[in-house]
């Protein structure tokens, strides 16, 4: 296995939103925790997302809740709208709704920490057992290693730690997004409320963050053209105006306005419902959170709330177990069964509605299968804001 170069009680991989609150939440409760970062300093890419109140719930007990809503103005309500039928439908929003800039977050988590938690320049490559004491060991790309007496994977849809664990691997929608900000440096006119566009198989989204600042996306059918078109920032542009045309005119000026460097385009991933139901997500004292354990597609926009509530979950259920220093690897593993009892029916009852929602916007979509799903959904999810009314309990 090679020489270990440090020994660490408590190590986080990936300085993502879930790491970085993992790591926040396990600091409030006086435990102390590393987090291994494979780039150079906090990564900025994510542009922004929507944290619904089950989502400022725990960042309430997270302490950073204040601080974050200076950065971004309410969301009152949602509007969609089908340009090509004629219609609309508009819906209030109940509890307290914010579409945030990413690196606000992710800067707020990190400074809310102690420094030197973070250690960046630390990819990881793979994770094994030491044979004499069962703990992980962490391989990182410079030939050392790391070993730890908890390791949480918080690494992302492409979870190393999740391969460790032998998750199944995350499935492809039909589905791409390309997502980008705009600033309006006079102040825009747009309400404060979620506004979703659609004419036939593409919808555009627009979501205002403050006064001049507006997160949008285009969604639309995936193509083998949109691996070429993803590596350049222009291409996306040109191609995300192509994809416009026939919308308000307001969309396309959002498009050619927008901030070159947030543009992103990416084809959505996802863990089954059904993977997440039977997955095992401890394997001695190892665990995931995040994106690494239900990557689930934006339709919901719970993505970012479900990882901040698996962080006050994960703290918790480790504090009432252990205190500054875990010690026995048998009380470890009871409290991330603990963890993962506690967290499971709740990531699978998201993911099924992300998951059939995708399903039903998909175009290669049967219309036997989109009509099950229409049936499931009303079935399972008649009450529209039930995943926004969760609450993970304090800290």
């Amino acid at each position: 296995m090679g020489e270990v170069k440090s020994e660490e009680d408590l190590v986080i991989v990936g300085a993502g939103i879930c790491g970085l609150a993992t790591a926040l939440a396990l600091h409030r409760k006086g435990i102390r925790c590393t987090v291994l970062e494979r780039s150079e300093s906090l990564r900025s890419s994510g542009v922004a997302l929507t944290i619904m109140p089950n989502g400022w719930r725990a960042l309430h007990q997270l302490n950073v809740a204040s601080i974050l809503r200076q950065t971004a103005t309410p969301i009152l309500g949602t509007k969609d709208i089908w340009l090509d039928k004629n219609k609309q439908q508009d819906m209030p929003l109940s509890g307290e709704a914010r579409c945030l800039r990413r690196s606000d977050l992710i800067d707020t988590l990190y400074n809310a920490l102690p420094p030197d938690v973070v250690k960046f320049g630390h990819q990881i490559v793979s994770v094994k057992l030491d044979p004499e004491t069962s703990y992980p060991v962490v391989q990182l790309q410079d030939g050392s290693s790391i070993a730890a007496k908890v390791l949480i994977g918080c690494d992302g849809a492409k979870s190393t730690v999740a391969d460790f664990l032998e998750l199944k691997p995350t499935k492809l929608f039909d589905l791409c997004s390309i997502i980008g900000l705009t600033n309006y440096p006079n102040g825009h006119s747009f309400a404060h409320e979620s506004v979703r566009m659609r004419i036939n198989n593409v919808s555009v989204g627009r979501i205002p963050i403050d006064s001049n600042l507006v997160y949008w996306f285009v969604a639309h059918p995936w193509m083998q053209t949109d691996n070429i078109v993803s590596v350049d920032a222009e291409l996306i542009r040109q191609y995300a105006l192509s994809l416009v045309k026939g919308f308000p005119e307001e969309v396309s000026e959002m498009v050619i306005n927008s901030d070159l460097d947030s543009l992103c385009s990416t084809r959505l991933r996802y863990r089954a419902p059904w993977d997440l139901l039977l997955g095992n997500f401890r394997k001695g004292t190892v665990t995931v959170a995040g994106d690494a354990m239900h990557v689930m597609g934006p339709f919901l926009g719970q993505g970012g709330s479900a990882g901040l509530e698996d962080a006050i979950v994960l703290a918790r259920s480790l504090a009432k177990k252990i205190s500054c220093t875990p010690t026995d690897s048998a009380i470890i593993i009871e409290a991330l069964d603990q963890y993962v009892k506690d967290r499971r029916m709740r990531i699978v009852r998201l993911s099924t509605q992300t998951y059939l929602t995708g399903l039903l916007i998909t175009e290669s979509t049967s219309l036997l299968v989109k009509l099950a799903c229409i049936v499931l959904t009303v079935i399972l999810f008649r009450d529209a804001s039930y995943q926004t009314k969760y609450d993970c309990g304090t800290l």
